[in-house]
């Protein structure tokens, strides 16, 4: 977890930061939080991401508890990737649940959690959402994305897209045996071939 480390910091509410002393310090008190943001940089992984500008969608309850500020709820947005058998980009959409305690900076876990463990609600009771986010995208995204669950990926031999190419499509695989035999006449049922079996038919007649 990359804690954030904004108590230290004086923030405003707007985009990923959030007021909280509308939610007040009284163990049970909600405050429901709905709002679109824009993902300031590239979100995810290598192979997959969130891209910088796309809108995520928050829908959220932020609970006074006693230890600081619970936050639950859902986050949503498109998603751009390059999938891991056909190696053709895609679009796609992440929606993750959260549920996350940003501890209040006079609290017994804000003292007795090291840093990096824990987010924190700021000395203004301000907290930052986006710290949280970018460690819960890159958790909730596949490591290896795919386009579709059937995509049958590239031909091993020739490197074409076998969705395009079609069921169809087939090498043929010789013995390694005979390899220098097919290289000499050419492989069975090829012009090479049959000129060479015509050849051979004239000799022996």
């Amino acid at each position: 977890m990359s804690a954030s480390s904004t108590h230290r910091h004086r923030l405003t509410d707007s985009d990923f930061v959030v007021d909280t002393r509308r939610v007040g310090r009284r163990p049970g008190t909600m405050r429901s939080l709905s709002r679109t943001v824009a993902a300031p940089a590239r979100i995810g992984l290598d192979l997959i991401a969130i891209e910088a500008g796309t809108p995520i969608e928050l829908d959220l309850t932020l609970q006074a508890v006693s230890e600081g500020v619970l936050v639950t709820g859902s986050v949503a947005a498109q998603t751009r990737g390059e999938c891991a058998r056909c190696l053709e980009d895609f679009d796609d959409r992440v929606r993750l649940e959260l549920t996350e305690l940003f501890a209040y900076p006079d609290s017994t876990t804000e003292a007795t959690t090291e840093e990096g463990e824990v987010y924190h609600v700021s000395n203004d009771e301000h907290i930052d959402l986006e710290p949280l986010i970018i460690d819960a995208v890159g958790l909730a995204l596949p490591l290896s994305p795919l386009c579709s669950s059937d995509c049958p990926g590239l031909c091993a031999e020739c490197g074409v897209r076998l969705a395009i190419a079609g069921s169809e499509h087939r090498h043929e695989i010789l013995d390694p045996r005979w390899a220098g035999l097919a290289d000499k006449f050419g492989h069975p049922g090829g012009e090479l071939s049959q000129e060479k079996t015509r050849s051979v038919e004239a000799e022996e007649t």
